[in-house]
């Protein structure tokens, strides 16, 4: 007798499992590392995406620009997250990263079609890996920081040639100084990101951008008697506050019954009693400027204009705890305890300034300022959005190159370097291993040839120029894209932290593993009706014991 077939799962559900199944996942990805390869280096494209509301964002960001693909193949979204854990990690490379996971994959992809199974592919791959990895700790150099002054200087080199293939490239050394102000201005320790606040202004151009030395904030919504407070202060005493000043009627929160009118003025004056005790505080402790995360009402914000004391409500929480880092003092949600020991903040310099369309309050000369303020200038919203992503890595290349010193020459010429030591190794290894760890060594040739390609070079001409000096022991010789060349571009200063590559090839290594070693998919079927994708509710007992079935 023939035997029922066997039914594991629901009909519908689809399934692909096999060589067909690799090439597919293999495919995805190439697809994917397409779609950002022509945004890398100085002569890099810049794309153009628009979400489903309209809003349109250009950017050359590869972390970016996944993102908002919104990539729904699962294998796919392996690349979409090494793109984001090295925007995280290390801040820059997230287009290397991808285009590196995409050209391993695509490499491999003739061994796959050829039979060759696919954990000897893995295995060769991740020994690859950690000898690039241990060649790049090897040959990095560490550069010399005696000084403050030479220490600035490397850090300010790294952050130019991130900024170099960036939409601000044109003003690359402007913002390299910024950023290296900004890192250096944080706690040298822990160099906390969140201490660095970024507002961006619409108007003027990129030069007009500026770097305040302490805690800067766009002017919050305000009453009448706001214009007759003064606008600029020296050494004065900051009050921080998580109180609302302003008139809160109780009938709101609260029922009362009353017999006769005197009750009723009764109550209204201790509603008014109250908030004054509050302002009465605040003038008593010695501030002369008032922050608070709640509202400050009209009659606060007269009572303190007449008082000649400057007072902000609705700030930001962001802002509030910046402000508290750099002027000192304590956020308070009582009013009681500001004229004890440490309750106030200290700032040398108030000013509310005019930029651009909007007023900004700047606190500056701070005696303990661990933060600052990036004010941003621009023509367009995209434009001062991109010059933000373009900051953020600079800020966190410089912040890896102060915890790690070690840097590697950029341009191509540390995958060259790379992708010879490999070639050298296979020559040594036996058996199938070879042709696998010389495949990962042509994969690393990608990103000098994509630099060329980008730059309308003949990548032919400059990857064979590479090759025989790199034969030679010109160890940092790479792309040299002012001139169409090849250069030294350890002696050019196109330096970039080793970190970002062996973050870059570890990430990328492991990602190409992770979707070699899949092969089978299964999809579960979509329900036809809605309400049976929802969990079962069987009748209950109603306290009279377990239900009757």
């Amino acid at each position: 007798m023939q035997s029922a077939p066997i039914i594991l799962m629901k009909d519908g559900t689809e399934s692909m499992q096999g060589k067909q199944q690799l090439i597919s996942n293999i495919n995805a990805c190439e697809v994917v590392a397409d779609s950002v390869r022509t945004t890398l280096g100085p002569r890099g494209m810049d794309k153009l995406i628009v979400d489903t509301r309209g809003k349109s964002t250009i950017s050359n960001d590869g972390a970016t620009i996944l993102k908002l693909l919104q990539i729904v193949h699962p294998a796919a979204r392996t690349l979409v997250d090494i793109a984001k854990s090295q925007d995280a990690e290390v801040g820059d490379g997230t287009t290397s990263v991808t285009v590196f996971a995409g050209e391993f994959l695509k490499q491999s992809k003739e061994f796959i079609d050829e039979g060759i199974h696919p954990h000897l592919i893995i295995k060769a791959y991740r020994k690859a890996t950690k000898l690039a990895v241990d060649r790049i700790k090897e040959i990095s150099v560490t550069v010399s920081q005696k000084t403050p002054a030479e220490l600035r200087e490397t850090l300010e080199k790294c952050a130019a040639t991130t900024l170099s293939s960036k939409l601000v490239a044109t003003q690359k050394h402007f913002f390299a100084k910024m950023a290296v102000d900004a890192v250096m201005s944080l706690d040298v320790k822990t160099l906390p990101l969140n201490m660095i606040g970024i507002k961006k202004v619409a108007g003027g151009g990129m030069a007009d951008s500026k770097l305040v030395p302490g805690v800067a904030f766009k002017k919050t919504f305000s009453y009448a008697g706001f214009e007759m407070q003064p606008k600029k202060y020296k050494n004065a005493q900051i009050a921080l506050l998580n109180i609302e000043l302003e008139l809160k009627a109780e009938r709101t929160n609260a029922e009362m019954r009353l017999e006769n009118v005197k009750d009723y003025q009764e109550v209204v004056d201790a509603e008014w009693n109250i908030l004054y005790d509050k302002l009465a505080a605040c003038e008593a402790s010695g501030a002369k400027i008032i922050l608070s995360r709640l509202p400050i009402g009209d009659v606060a914000t007269q009572w303190f204009a007449d008082r000649d004391m400057f007072c902000a409500g609705r700030v930001t929480e962001e802002d509030l705890k910046r402000t508290q880092k750099a002027c000192g003092g304590l956020i308070h949600s009582v009013t009681s305890n500001l004229t004890s020991p440490g309750a106030l903040g200290l700032c040398e310099n108030f000013e509310e300034v005019q930029i651009g369309n909007e007023r900004y309050n700047l606190f500056t000369g701070c005696p303990n300022a661990k933060t600052c303020t990036l004010i941003l200038r621009g023509g367009a919203e995209q434009f001062i959005e991109e010059t933000e992503r373009s900051l953020h890595d600079a800020i966190m290349i410089v912040r890896r190159t102060l915890k790690n010193d070690a840097v590697v020459a950029g341009g191509g010429a540390i995958e060259m370097e790379l992708s010879k030591h490999l070639r050298n190794h296979a020559r040594s290894v036996q058996g199938k291993e070879q042709m696998f760890i010389t495949a990962m060594a042509k994969s690393l040739e990608v990103i000098p040839r994509q630099l060329c390609e980008n730059a309308g070079f003949d990548a032919t001409n400059i990857l064979n120029k590479l090759r025989q000096k790199h034969a030679e022991g010109g160890m940092w010789y790479g792309v040299d894209i002012n001139n169409e060349d090849i250069a030294d571009n350890m002696a050019a200063f196109v330096w970039e932290p080793a970190l970002v590559k062996i973050n870059a090839l570890s990430a990328a290594s492991e990602a190409c593993c992770l979707i070699l070693s899949v092969d089978e998919s299964i999809k579960n079927a979509k329900s036809q009706n809605p309400q049976d994708n929802r969990p079962v509710k069987r009748p209950g007992g109603r306290g009279r014991g377990p239900p009757m079935f």
